[in-house]
């Protein structure tokens, strides 16, 4: 075998490890009893070992050595740049260190879920100063002597740096705020009412994720407290949750995890269980669940199609027509949680996270005034102050798991989404005539050519420019808000 060969075999059987340890968390997500938390921590470090070894064997190091990179093809490059870009990381992080934040996080995991439950941030904070700690030692072994956020931004984002996230969210937020004033300061469209049967939504969710193109011969869905999605080519699950006063929640947070899951479902199998065979990167990932949920979901045209299911799944539930039933659908309304939050109002809901992480990690914010600093933050922002903390500053999984420089890839995603339905649009004219009969594959199929098929194979901004011809740029999405909700709301 030749050290190419020889390189990518091992890097199969490490990306078949890494799906099955995705499962494990899969399944603490949505099926695991509560009492195996403290067995699951020692297996999720356990395989974390063996990952990190396979990682930064010392072969991988010599075979990439050895590979004469002008002798490949794109595909081949893009496949040593990821695993290049890996065998570099992991080999900053010390075994130890890796298995430690995989034992830990684990464990993290089941006490912010008891805490969240309790309404009870004191009872997480000594835990959540633990990862925070373990995490900043982890960005400090990559950075070396650079930024440490920046470090923990590669592995969601590669190439971007915090400073030029502030830029992009500094000239994002004053037009968020501008807008967000005007619209809550018109009349507001009214809100849905009444209950609706939450086996009904499942059975209705599960139709609209195979609208979207969500195949379910090689997927789920399933419920969970946090919607998430998970794995990559032929094993891609999604969940969703249910309310019984809020459809909405369920239906939107399916469409928007089939984003995530459509992505995976739809790079090229060529790239199967190699590094190009997931997302670009979580920016460019959040941009199809976002372009998924809301400049297709949430638009008029398929707004009008989910008023006829939802006639269908639960009989008249007191909205007139599709076009009130767009306006009930898009209402800004007041409210803490950031999955459940309108597209206006979304973003700051992130901006926020993003600037209170960087605080976070650079020392200038201690877990123990997290909460009061939330709170504060939260009520300049919107107006209003948190009522608990499982609305505020308990409200998220994230910073639990780990998941620090994690934040604003949402924002980002959102941005990018804003770039490929501006594209999306000049080349589907007619796209809108579709969406009104629940035919979304011009849209899907757009996005799986331009984007989705491609995988890892480009950079994150390289996949962007590609598919809508220009670099990245918050301008677009401002755009599209300014038009929809200046519409929606009569401004």
């Amino acid at each position: 075998m030749t050290a190419f060969a020889e390189l990518m075999a091992h890097q199969r059987e490490t990306q078949a490890l890494s799906q099955v340890m995705g499962r494990l968390g899969w399944d603490q997500e949505t099926m695991m009893p509560r009492g195996a938390a403290p067995q699951r921590a020692e297996e999720m470090a356990a395989l974390e070992g063996v990952l990190h070894g396979r990682r930064t064997d010392p072969r991988v190091a010599e075979w990439l050595d050895s590979i004469d990179e002008a002798a490949l093809d794109e595909v081949g490059r893009a496949q040593i740049r990821h695993i290049q870009r890996a065998y570099d990381r992991a080999s900053k992080v010390p075994a130890a260190l890796a298995a430690r934040i995989a034992r830990v996080t684990s464990e993290a995991q089941g006490i912010w879920a008891e805490a969240r439950a309790q309404d009870d941030f004191a009872a997480f904070a000594p835990t959540l100063t633990e990862v925070l700690a373990l995490k900043r030692e982890e960005g400090q072994a990559l950075a070396a002597s650079g930024d440490v956020y920046d470090a923990m931004l590669q592995d969601y984002e590669p190439g971007t740096t915090g400073a030029e996230l502030e830029a992009m969210f500094g000239a994002l937020r004053p037009e968020l705020t501008r807008l967000r004033a005007a619209v809550r300061a018109a009349k507001a469209p009214p809100q849905l009412t009444g209950d609706f049967d939450e086996g009904a939504q499942m059975k209705l969710t599960r139709q609209l994720a195979r609208d979207f193109g969500y195949d379910m011969s090689h997927g789920r869905v399933d419920k969970a407290v946090h919607p998430f999605s998970s794995g990559s080519g032929l094993d891609v699950r999604v969940t969703t949750r249910t309310s019984i006063r809020d459809p909405f929640n369920c239906f939107y947070s399916t469409i928007h995890e089939v984003g995530h899951g459509a992505y995976e479902q739809n790079i090229s199998r060529d790239y199967l269980l190699t590094p190009l065979g997931s997302g670009a990167s979580m920016g460019v990932h959040e941009s199809q669940s976002r372009i998924y949920e809301n400049q297709i979901g949430r638009s008029r045209a398929f707004c009008g199609y989910l008023f006829t299911q939802m006639r269908e799944a639960f009989g008249d539930f007191g909205v007139a027509d599709a076009e009130i039933f767009y306006k009930i659908v898009n209402r800004v309304s007041d409210g803490f949680i950031r999955t459940e939050a309108d597209e206006l109002q979304y973003n700051l809901h992130v901006l926020m996270r993003f600037d209170l992480e960087r605080a976070l990690v650079s020392h200038d914010l201690q877990v123990g005034d997290l909460e009061a600093a939330w709170n504060d933050r939260f009520e300049a922002d919107f107006g209003y102050a948190v009522d608990k903390p499982s609305n505020g500053v308990l409200q998220d999984v994230h910073w639990s798991v780990g998941l620090i420089g994690y934040f604003p890839t949402y924002s980002l995603g959102n941005v990018y989404a804003g770039c490929l339905n501006e594209a999306m649009r000049k080349d589907l004219p007619d796209l809108d005539d579709e969406l009104a009969q629940g035919v979304t594959s011009g849209a899907t199929g757009w996005l799986g050519q331009k984007v989705q098929q491609h995988g890892g194979l480009y950079e994150p901004r390289e996949v962007i420019e590609k598919a809508s011809g220009a670099a990245p740029s918050e301008a677009p999405l401002i755009r599209y808000l300014t038009q929809k909700f200046g519409e929606l709301y009569d401004l």
